[in-house]
């Protein structure tokens, strides 16, 4: 008498979005592009969810950093409490 059987689940590889185009930026000033990899509570998303290489995952904190800097996003995201 044989168990239900497990399905072996598929990861599909995360690719760098700035390695596959070459024509993308990471700049401190594009705030739009940012908030793309930050949450909602303000906090840098991690490679393993965004995708990024490692290089480009540092570049994109770097930046991150600068434009929470000079005000451009938040240190901090919304308290719903």
């Amino acid at each position: 008498m044989a168990g239900p059987q497990k399905r072996k689940f598929f990861h599909r590889r995360k690719v760098c979005r700035f390695c596959a185009d070459s024509t993308l930026v990471i700049n401190y000033k594009d705030v739009n592009m940012l908030r793309y990899f930050i949450s909602e509570r303000a906090k840098i998303i991690p490679r393993r969810i965004s995708g990024t290489c490692a290089n480009h995952q540092r570049e994109l904190a770097r930046a991150i950093k600068r434009s929470r800097s000079i005000a451009l996003l938040p240190y901090v995201g919304t308290l719903d409490t």
